[in-house]
C-alpha cells in the first residue's frame, strides 16, 4: 500500500515537470519573427528560399514554446536573412583513359550558404549577424538529386542556425 501510494505521488510530481530535451534556450523569449529568407545567390532555385524558411520555422515551433509573429516590431527575437550562395563544385577527379580527353568530376558538392541575422531584444548579448555554409557530396546529375540534396542540406542549415540562436553552440 506504501508502495502504491509512492508510486502515485511520483507520477503526480513528475508530470506536472517540464523537460525540454532539445538543448534549446529561449529564456524570457515568448515570440519570434522569422523572415523570408530571399535567395541573393548568383545560380537561382525557385524553391530555396520558401523551403529553408519554412523548414526553419518548422524546427522552432517543433522544439520551443515560442509564438512566431508577423511583424518584427512586436517580436522578442528576430530572424532575418538570405541565401547567399548555391554552387556545385569538383570534389574528386577522375582520369580518362584516352590521354586527349580531360579529366571528369567522379564527384561533386552542392554547398549553400546562408546570412543570418539574430537579434534576441531580451538578451542582447546572444544576438549574432553570421554566415551558415554547408556543403553534400553526390555522384552524377545534379538534376537527379537536386531536390534531395536541398532537404538535406536545408535540415542541416536551419540545425546549425537553431542551435547558434538557441543552444549557444
Amino acid at each position: 500500500m506504501v508502495c502504491l501510494a509512492a508510486v502515485c505521488g511520483a507520477v503526480v510530481f513528475f508530470s506536472s515537470c517540464k523537460i525540454t530535451l532539445s538543448g534549446a534556450s529561449t529564456k524570457g523569449l515568448k515570440t519570434i519573427y522569422v523572415g523570408f529568407f530571399e535567395n541573393d545567390a548568383p545560380l537561382v532555385v525557385s524553391n530555396l528560399s520558401q523551403d529553408f524558411t519554412e523548414q526553419l520555422k518548422a524546427r522552432i515551433r517543433s522544439t520551443t514554446d515560442l509564438s512566431i509573429v508577423q511583424t518584427p516590431g512586436t517580436a522578442d527575437a528576430v530572424l532575418t536573412g538570405s541565401i547567399t550562395g548555391y554552387s556545385i563544385a569538383p570534389v574528386s577527379i577522375q582520369a580518362n583513359a584516352n590521354s586527349n580527353t580531360p579529366p571528369i568530376a567522379n564527384a561533386s558538392a552542392l554547398t549553400i550558404t546562408v546570412q543570418v541575422k539574430y537579434v534576441n531584444n531580451v538578451t542582447k548579448n546572444l544576438s549574432f549577424d553570421q554566415s551558415f555554409s554547408e556543403p553534400m557530396n553526390f555522384t552524377g546529375d545534379i538534376a537527379a538529386a537536386q531536390n534531395n540534396l536541398i532537404t538535406t542540406i536545408d535540415k542541416q542549415l536551419t540545425e546549425d542556425v537553431f542551435n547558434k540562436a538557441f543552444a549557444n553552440w
